[in-house]
This record gives structure tokens, C-alpha cells and sequence, in this order.
């Protein structure tokens, strides 16, 4: 029955997919050759408009050059090229390096130098140029077009030129927007040095874009189809085309889930015609093996988890209603209760130490290891017992273990939440506390230091411990090298009288 229930189902699903994926990359592949059409179509009609302007400044050049001193000439043929195609949202003549006219008239800059990016750009340059895009003196986002001017000598007098105001209603916007925007497609035009000067959200034009595989090859002056993942992390299919004559960049792209929504809706259409035979087939296969396979099935899950601490329960929730699969269930409840029991103990011996049963130096590393790595700054306590020796050899080794339990319960007792207590050596202990600098570090030795002596060890009478202190990351980024700051810290402490606490130089 599981055969039977597998290969129905095995080849309904594989012909849906075969099916769904043949017609998705015709469906991708015709969208990515339409956009790249688009892009040639717009990119074409872009270098024909740029071109149509520069023969409208180079015919407007011819008539300047003939009358560069007469001021009432040069303010006509500024305002008929303005007003006559529409192409400019601003008109300007520059002789000898000063605004001569303008349209429309800008009173506080005629006479006066100019020394915007597009304008330097027009005088170093002398020739037909289309600018980058720039900020202007009057707060514009603008691409600046220029013709040079020459007198009957050849000689460089200036130039005329129009600007296109980007966040502003112009020719260039108009041809743009004429794209057919559904489905979230849309196309947006960049310049050479990635500036946004097209875009139908009018926010985005003027930024940057980096990082868009897109954009670097349509500015490397390829032509091509792209599948790409928007700034909106939305997967869409791009064509794109460059700008000749500008050096731009035409893009436009169209969501890939909008492109597949119809073979969607197909898909659906198709499963919904085919599902009443199948639903036929497989309740005949389903209900026969449905009851004798489920127990089974459950058993088999739960034997993949059995160390997780769920596992119990989930195991005695299983309703085996026969009798295999009743005795299957009682021999994995027997095992899953004994293996807990004994991680829950190797667990425990693994991060112990079993004399005194603070943390042992793996169980340690393992928690300075997480605190590096969360970035949490902490103080290392060396603490080590002063003559220690003596006491196992006065009273003997029992009474020394004796003492090394009370010590450790001493030092949990003045631990906050959070502190960690590890048995490092035979009467060396290591104490981390978190989020603690040197010298709150001291304070906490100090009082651990004088608890410990003036607390009487059954027996062994009184004792005291000498402590090291060292801090990360301030001592050392290296662990190790904190370690040894704190051993050298302790050493001092232990040659310099003993009893006493000392941080790391």
C-alpha cells in the first residue's frame, strides 16, 4: 500500500512540477527578452532626444557666435530655445566665462561667474557634453547640456546650455514615463557614476546605487538580460540597455512574482481538475494503511529525538492500539528513561568537579568561550590557598578536602547570579565575574579574602587565600594571555606577603 500511495502520488507531483517549470522559464525568459527590448527601445529614443538637443544648442551656437556682444540678441535666442521645444528646463549663455543671458532670467547670476560642476565641466572640456547629474546653485538636481562657442578664429568664447531639472516635469520625464507600469514593473534610468535620474518613486532619484550587478553592466556599456533582487528584496527579471551618447544606463524590470501570477493561477486551475480522481485513488490506499501505519510512524519519529527532553512525553502520547506496536512503545519508554538518566549524569560529571562541585576547567572554558563571544567584558579572580601544603600534612589529606568544600561554599555565597565558581588545580580556584572592571573586581577579592579569614575551618582552624585579578578585554583580547595575567597577578600577591589581593600590571 505505501508503494502503491508513493508512486500515485510520485507521478502527480512530478508531472505538476515538469509542467510548472517548463512553462515558468518560457514565462521568465519571454519577460526578460520584452524588458530588454524595452530598454533597447527607450535607450534608442534617449540617444535621439540627447542628440536633438545638442542640435538645437549647436544651431543656437551658430547664431551666438555671430553677436556675442549684442545682449538684447543673446536674451531672444535663450528664451526661443527655451520656449520653442520644450526640450530645457533652463537656458544659459556663457561668454568669456560670465553668464551673459538666461531663460527664464536669473537676475542674481547674469554678469556673474558660475562655478557649478556642469559649467566647469563645459569650459574644461570645449565641446558637445552631457554633464553627471549635480546639485546646482539654486538647489536643483541637474543634468547640464552645452555647446562651445567660437569666434570666426576658432577662438573658445564660451558656451550655450540647457538643463534638465530631474525632480522636475520635463521632456526627458515625459518620454520615460510613457512605460506601461503594471504588475510593479517599472524602469528607472542611472548615470555613469550611479546616480539615480530616472525613477517613478521621485524620492529615489539623485541617490546612489551600489552593489547591483545591473547597474554595473549597463554601465559598462553592455546590453543584456538580468534576474536580480530589487532594494525592496523583491526578485525581478531586468533588461537593460545603454545610453550611447551619455554614457546612461536604461533599465527596466517587472517582479518576478507578478510575471508568474498567471502560470499560478493556471497551476491551481489544472490541480483543481485533477484532484477529484486522485482523491479517489489515494483515500482507497490512505484509509487501509493510514491506521496500521500511524503508530508505527510515531515510534519511528520519536526514535530519532529520544536524548531531546520532550521525548518522554511525546512518546507516551502514542496510542499504539496493537499489540507490536504496544510492545515496541514499552521497550523505547524503558530506554528513553534510563538514557536520560544517564546524560543527565555524564552531563553533570563532565562539568563538575566531584570534590567540591563547582565547575571544572572544561565546563569553564566552555562559559568563557560563550561570554567572548557575546562580547561580555568579565573579571578573572585566581584565587589560590595560602600554605595549603601545611594543612594536608598538620591535619591530613580528609580534613584538607574538608577544607577546600568550605572555601567553595564561601565563594558561592558572596556570588551574585551570573558569577561562575571553577576548580581549576588542588587549592587553586577560578572565580568569573561578568560585566566587571579591575576595580570593581578588587572590591569583590577584598571581601571574599577577608570572609575567608575570619572564617574558622572545622578542624583545620583558620585560613586564607591569595588572590590574582586580571579582566578581558582589557588585559589582553587573548584569553590565554588574561590567564597569565591573573597566574602573575596571584604569584605577586603570593611573594609579597600573601593574604592579599593584586591586579594585573
Amino acid at each position: 500500500m505505501l508503494l502503491a500511495f508513493s508512486a500515485a502520488t510520485s507521478t502527480l507531483i512530478g508531472s505538476f512540477y515538469s509542467t510548472y517549470q517548463v512553462q515558468k522559464e518560457q514565462l521568465t525568459a519571454f519577460t526578460l527578452k520584452s524588458n530588454l527590448a524595452y530598454a533597447q527601445k527607450l535607450a534608442s529614443t534617449t540617444d535621439n532626444f540627447l542628440e536633438s538637443a545638442l542640435q538645437q544648442l549647436a544651431y543656437s551656437a551658430k547664431v551666438i557666435e555671430q553677436a556675442t556682444d549684442d545682449i538684447k540678441q543673446l536674451n531672444n535666442e535663450a528664451i526661443r530655445l527655451n520656449h520653442q521645444t520644450n526640450s530645457f528646463n533652463s537656458v544659459v549663455i556663457n561668454i568669456d566665462g560670465i553668464i551673459a543671458a538666461t531663460s527664464p532670467r536669473f537676475e542674481k547670476i547674469i554678469g556673474k561667474p558660475i562655478n557649478s560642476p556642469g559649467a566647469l565641466e563645459a569650459l574644461k572640456e570645449k565641446r558637445p557634453l552631457v554633464s553627471h547629474p549635480y546639485m546646482s546653485a539654486a538647489g536643483n538636481l541637474i543634468v547640464f547640456i552645452s555647446h562651445p562657442l567660437f569666434d570666426s578664429q576658432g577662438n573658445y568664447l564660451g558656451y550655450i546650455g540647457g538643463s534638465l531639472y530631474l525632480k522636475e516635469k520635463n521632456i526627458l520625464n515625459a518620454l520615460l514615463e510613457q512605460h506601461y507600469y503594471e504588475g510593479g514593473s517599472y524602469l528607472y534610468v542611472v548615470s555613469s557614476d550611479k546616480r539615480i535620474l530616472y525613477h517613478p518613486e521621485p524620492n529615489r532619484i539623485g541617490s546612489v546605487v551600489t552593489n547591483n550587478a545591473v547597474i554595473d553592466a549597463v554601465l559598462s556599456g553592455e546590453k543584456g538580460v538580468l534576474q536580480v533582487t530589487n532594494s525592496k528584496n523583491k526578485p525581478m527579471l531586468a533588461g537593460y540597455a545603454p545610453v550611447t551618447l551619455s554614457g546612461w544606463g536604461i533599465v527596466a524590470q517587472r517582479p518576478l512574482k507578478s510575471t508568474l501570477s498567471s502560470l499560478d493561477t493556471l497551476t491551481v486551475e489544472v490541480i483543481k481538475r485533477t484532484i477529484p480522481m486522485a482523491l479517489v485513488t489515494f483515500i482507497f490506499i490512505g484509509l487501509f494503511a493510514h491506521f496500521i501505519a500511524r503508530p508505527l510512524k510515531r515510534l519511528a519519529d520519536n526514535a530519532n529525538t529520544l536524548d531531546t527532553p520532550k521525548s518522554l512525553e511525546k512518546l507516551k502520547n502514542v496510542k499504539s492500539w496493537y499489540f507490536e506496536s504496544h510492545q515496541l512503545k514499552t521497550a523505547m519508554l524503558k530506554g528513553v528513561s534510563l538514557l536520560q538518566s544517564q546524560i543527565g549524569q555524564l552531563r553533570h560529571d563532565a562539568q563538575t568537579d566531584p570534590l567540591t562541585g563547582a565547575h571544572n576547567r572544561r565546563s569553564l572554558d566552555s562559559i568563557v568561550d560563550c561570554l567572548i563571544g557575546e562580547q561580555t567584558p568579565f573579571a578573572i579572580l585566581e584565587i589560590d590557598i595560602d600554605f595549603f601544603k601545611r594543612v594536608n600534612d598538620t591535619f591530613g589529606h580528609d580534613i584538607g578536602d574538608e577544607v577546600l568544600k568550605s572555601l567553595t561554599n564561601i565563594i558561592k555565597s558572596l556570588c551574585r547570579k551570573g558569577d561562575i565558581v571553577a576548580r581549576t588545580g588542588g587549592e587553586e580556584f577560578i572565580l568569573i565575574l561578568p560585566n566587571e572592571d579591575s576595580k570593581s573586581a578588587f572590591h569583590i577579592a577584598q571581601r571574599l579574602r577577608n570572609t575567608v579569614a575570619d572564617t574558622q575551618m572545622q578542624t583545620a582552624g583558620f585560613i586564607t587565600v591569595s588572590i590574582g585579578i586580571a579582566t578581558w578585554p582589557h588585559h589582553s583580547e587573548d584569553i590565554e594571555q588574561v590567564y597569565k595575567s591573573a597566574d602573575k597577578a596571584l604569584y605577586y600577591a603570593k611573594n609579597h606577603g600573601r593574604n592579599r589581593c593584586c591586579i594585573a600590571d
